[in-house]
């Protein structure tokens, strides 16, 4: 498990980030239409995993918007942006903020969060998603992670698309 903070109160996660050099797991996440997204709709793709907690706070909006203006820019890649957040509020999120660059998929009926080690066990957002990035290459390979220590905080975008370069 993980230990990050909350307003500087100790959280859990229910595990680890996949380690760099591994095989992600398949998932199913949920769009904003309902329709049921796995591993094999970005095959061939390079892909961040920006995941966070809700799109209803600024640094998870934030992080969305900033990865959102950096995947026009990408070669082959995509942004999936995680949450917990049911696809209605996603859908909303997405045309309010103009994010037309990456995916908005929810974990409100899967197990992303568990399998990839950032749902919360404890604190007041027991059962939401930490804010985590993990990068992969277009087979998959898991090139770079970053659990955010402190949930309030923004991730190293820098790293993160460094990764793909």
């Amino acid at each position: 498990m993980s230990k990050i903070t909350l307003g500087g109160n100790e959280v859990n996660t229910i595990g680890q980030l996949p380690a760099e050099g591994t095989t992600i797991k398949d998932f199913a996440l949920v769009d904003s239409g309902l329709n049921v997204k796995t591993l094999e709709n970005f095959t061939g793709k390079r892909k961040i995993f920006n995941i966070f907690p809700s799109v209803d706070t600024g640094i998870c909006a934030q992080s969305a918007r900033k990865f959102n203006e950096e995947a026009s820019q990408l070669d082959n890649a995509v942004i999936i942006n995680v949450s917990k957040d049911l696809p209605f509020a996603l859908k909303r999120f997405c045309a309010a903020e103009g994010i037309d660059n990456a995916e908005t998929l929810s974990d409100f009926r899967g197990s992303f969060g568990d399998d990839f080690g950032v749902t919360m066990t404890d604190s007041p957002m027991k059962g939401l998603l930490s804010r985590a990035v993990i990068v992969t290459d277009e087979n998959n390979k898991v090139l770079y992670t970053e659990q955010i220590s402190e949930i309030g905080h923004e991730p190293n975008y820098e790293n993160a698309l460094n990764a793909l370069k």
